[in-house]
């Protein structure tokens, strides 16, 4: 007879957890990254080799770019800390609001979902920051989460963006498109031969 999840030993449940994690951060990184087994369609929603390297030169450019918000948002889950950038894309979002009488409503639920005190996505930001963006939303305006938002950008930009540069995902993803642009290159140079 089976007595449940409640009989095993802590250290088995903690394992378990664990795996379960790792093995869920695998599967979301061959989605960004694609795998060799997809069809031919999922090959044209891959970045170009030129894409791929301009991400290097800023972050704005990796932001600029939806392959390489989903790499670095890949990267972010797999050091749990991807809230930060659904917190900044949740910004521009909102800034792009048009009929005002949503301001309000969309703006408490940010507020709510990353900056309030135990919100489920919270981000890192400090106190004097979180009561800044608490009282602009008094009044809403596009403009309520920029200091909230201008923190995060600098810590992602500062911190995370640099480790994602130097993280094997991202090392093997240009490998992978230097090699195919070489190749490409000489199979033209032969052909005009």
């Amino acid at each position: 007879m089976c007595r449940g999840l409640d009989a095993l030993p802590a250290a088995c449940l903690e394992r378990a957890k664990e795996l379960k994690t790792r093995l869920s951060i695998l599967l979301q990184k061959s989605e960004a990254f694609g795998s060799p087994t997809q069809s031919s369609k999922s090959e044209k929603s891959r970045p170009t080799p030129e894409e791929a390297m301009k991400w290097r030169e800023t972050f704005d450019k990796l932001l600029a770019s939806k392959h390489g918000v989903a790499a670095f948002r890949v990267f972010l889950r797999s050091e749990f800390s991807e809230e930060n950038l659904d917190f900044w894309l949740a910004c521009e979002e909102y800034k792009n609001i048009k009929p005002s009488s949503k301001l309000a409503s969309r703006a408490m639920k940010i507020f709510e979902d990353f900056i309030d005190n135990e919100a489920p996505k919270e981000v890192n930001i400090d106190h004097e920051t979180r009561a800044i963006t608490r009282a602009n939303l008094q009044v809403p305006s596009h403009s309520c989460f920029d200091l909230a938002q201008s923190k995060i950008y600098t810590l992602m930009e500062k911190d995370s963006y640099p480790r994602f540069l130097r993280s094997p995902a991202y090392q093997e993803l240009v490998k992978k498109t230097a090699h195919g642009t070489i190749q490409l290159q000489t199979s033209c140079k032969k052909s005009h031969t």
